[in-house]
């Protein structure tokens, strides 16, 4: 439940942002008036977002156990590729971010109020679409009846509210360091909705090596103990995963972690000679001439 709970809290905080800057433009510009059509773009990009997810329930719901098996490792595969993504562009743009959505809604305001719905559907769909993904298959992933699914409207609801703080001016944290550290947690998560989507494959015979199990310790962790379910809620953990699965699971967080704080970053840089610090001082110098 905690894993999705962040899945909620980080997405549904990112698109809360976005309308929160974008409302906030809007007063500031004395252009109220045009509250009503970003409202309208945002209202449609949440409405996609629930189709999106309830076509990827039902739509699925009545084919065979093997097709079922093959779409929901492959969507597996796709959610963790744009979680991946979404994580370290909005590491690298967050700083950014204001003035770009700033610099769309004053181009937007010029074209008229067609284009300002379009915008605001746009910043919110994007949004809206890659947490629909994430969060269908993370729910399934972790099978534990309603729980997910709470988890995840918990986060959404606690990302409106902060949301609401954030723009009220009553809350202020180091956004930085927030989406740093819950995007490192959200690509553990997106590790164990891979290994998951692996399972999923080999179950629908797309990939080999189902009963080659690397380890099986489903006596000391019952998946329907309390601390089976812990795990299985905010890691995906499987007592009994296939070599296939552990692999791909430690190629892809191992690297993707130390790509996501920087480690190789780091080390690259003491490495490198003090030469290139003049030359940056050196121009920094000049621009302030």
């Amino acid at each position: 439940m905690f894993s999705n709970y962040l899945i909620g809290l980080r997405e549904g905080l990112e698109a809360s942002l976005v309308v929160c800057i974008l409302i906030a433009y809007l007063v500031k510009t004395g252009n109220k008036d045009k509250l009503g059509p970003l409202w309208l773009g945002v209202g449609l990009a949440a409405a996609l977002s629930l189709a999106f997810g309830a076509a990827l329930e039902f739509g699925t719901s009545e084919l065979t156990f093997q097709a079922q098996e093959a779409i929901g490792g492959s969507l597996s595969i796709v959610s963790v590729g744009l979680v991946t993504w979404m994580v370290f562009w909005m590491k690298r743009t967050a700083r950014h971010m204001k003035t770009e959505l700033q610099g769309k809604l004053d181009a937007a305001l010029a074209m008229g109020t067609g284009a300002l719905v379009t915008t605001a559907f746009l910043a919110v769909g994007r949004e809206g679409l890659e947490t629909s993904l994430f969060v269908w298959r993370s729910v399934h992933a972790a099978g534990d009846g309603a729980g997910p699914l709470v988890g995840v409207l918990l986060g959404i609801g606690s990302s409106i509210v902060l949301g609401w703080l954030f723009y009220r001016g009553a809350l202020k944290i180091n956004l930085s360091k927030f989406f740093t550290w819950t995007g490192g947690m959200l690509v553990v998560v997106a590790a164990g909705v891979l290994a998951y989507g692996v399972h999923d494959l080999q179950e629908a015979e797309f990939l080999p090596g189902l009963m080659n199990k690397a380890f099986d310790v489903s006596s000391a962790v019952p998946p329907d103990s309390w601390y089976g379910t812990l795990l299985k809620g905010t890691f995906n953990f499987q007592p009994d995963p296939t070599w296939l699965q552990v692999a791909v699971w430690a190629l892809y967080l191992v690297p993707t972690l130390l790509l996501f704080f920087g480690v190789f970053g780091r080390k690259t840089a003491a490495a490198a000679p003090a030469a290139p610090a003049k030359a940056v001082s050196a121009e920094a110098g000049t621009s302030g001439s």
